[in-house]
């Protein structure tokens, strides 16, 4: 998304040409008439599910060799028994990899269900997405007409995974540094279960990407029951961000902070949540190979994904269910965000253990 370049097919073009004939020739080789397997980390029907499920359809026409790809739902933890497993038992052959939402928070805090680090996985490739925070009309007294209602509220039950699932996480700090009382509520199995307790009143705020706001949450949306409230992009040290133009339903989070209280946010919780915008705002869904996959095994899969994403027949297909495309986090930037995972300083660590799992 950062250049034209990893963008243009053009530029594939290249990639793809630049490969000699004999090394082209062996990576076709290795997984022609094998089967892939493409383990993701939540439920059946969600929206994440959908997606990798679409996106490994692309997979198996881009992959040279052309493998039968398999898709296997394996739940638990916001993903992590999913990485756990592709990190612990799956064979090193490149037959397995893992492909979830990126969950950073597991990593950054600790999280004793996540054994694995990303940094000892291969990287195949990465989606980038929008998140965005939407919430029940009615949690305000009245009902809420415009995203700074939100500040009317009393308490907000904001839904995620787990402690440490960083969808839950953007929502509750959405909220924390607005100056917005919270509760968080756990235990959901995925996006979706989160969305249907949304709709019994069970949970009242949800972080998820705008994709699954416009689609699966879209009725919901235009009944009025719900309401979209912000959607979140990277702000630099200078305060500089950049809107837009394909999300229109509601401001980004730093003009409705503005909106509400006449100056850019900052501070601790500030420096958090942004931290983890910056992080997932670029990555949202991460493609991983169990270490030490044979070379020609892992550059198939990095070709193979490359390609996929810029596929005509895929990108018409999310632009017309989204509204904006999906980008593609080439090699280099995704290995450069996971360093900067393993390098996320004390100070933001502490915070967002003080901003998660409680009430502010």
């Amino acid at each position: 998304m950062r250049t034209a370049c990893t963008r243009s097919i053009a530029c594939l073009t290249l990639i793809a040409g630049a490969l000699s004939p004999p090394a082209a020739a062996q990576t076709g080789d290795y997984f022609a008439g094998k089967t892939l397997r493409v383990i993701v980390g939540l439920e059946a029907g969600g929206s994440a599910d959908v997606f990798v499920r679409s996106f490994s359809a692309q997979l198996r026409k881009h992959i040279p060799g052309n493998p039968t790809v398999v898709v296997q739902n394996m739940t638990g933890a916001g993903g992590s028994v999913a990485a756990n497993y592709t990190y612990e038992r799956a064979a090193p052959d490149g037959l397995t990899i893992v492909f979830n939402t990126f969950h950073p928070l597991a990593q950054a805090l600790g999280d004793p269900s996540m054994r694995a680090r990303y940094d000892q996985f291969d990287y195949v490739g990465g989606i980038g997405d929008i998140r965005v925070n939407y919430m029940r009309a009615d949690v305000v007294p009245g009902g809420a007409k415009k995203p700074a209602d939100v500040m009317k509220a009393d308490t907000v039950m904001v839904g995620a995974l787990s402690n440490s699932d960083f969808s839950g996480t953007l929502g509750q700090l959405s909220l924390k540094v607005l100056g917005v009382k919270y509760k968080p509520v756990v235990g959901y199995r995925g996006g979706a279960d989160i969305f249907l307790a949304m709709q019994r009143s069970e949970v009242h705020f949800h972080n998820t990407s705008i994709g699954t706001f416009r689609t699966r949450s879209g009725a919901f949306v235009r009944s009025g029951e719900g309401l979209g409230i912000s959607y979140l992009v990277p702000v630099d040290a200078s305060g500089n961000y950049q809107r837009s133009a394909l999300v229109t339903e509601m401001p980004a989070y730093p003009d409705l902070y503005k909106e509400i209280h006449g100056k850019l946010p900052a501070g601790k919780d500030w420096d958090a949540f942004n931290w983890l915008t910056n992080q997932v705002g670029e990555l949202a869904y991460i493609a991983l190979a169990a270490p030490k996959a044979p070379p020609a095994a892992l550059e198939a899969l990095r070709i193979g994904f490359e390609r996929a994403t810029q596929d005509a027949d895929f990108v018409a297909e999310t632009v017309k269910r989204n509204g904006v495309p999906y980008s593609y986090v080439a090699v280099p930037r995704g290995q450069s965000i996971i360093r900067d995972l393993a390098g996320v300083s004390p100070s933001v660590i502490d915070t967002l253990r003080a901003a998660i799992g409680g009430t502010n």
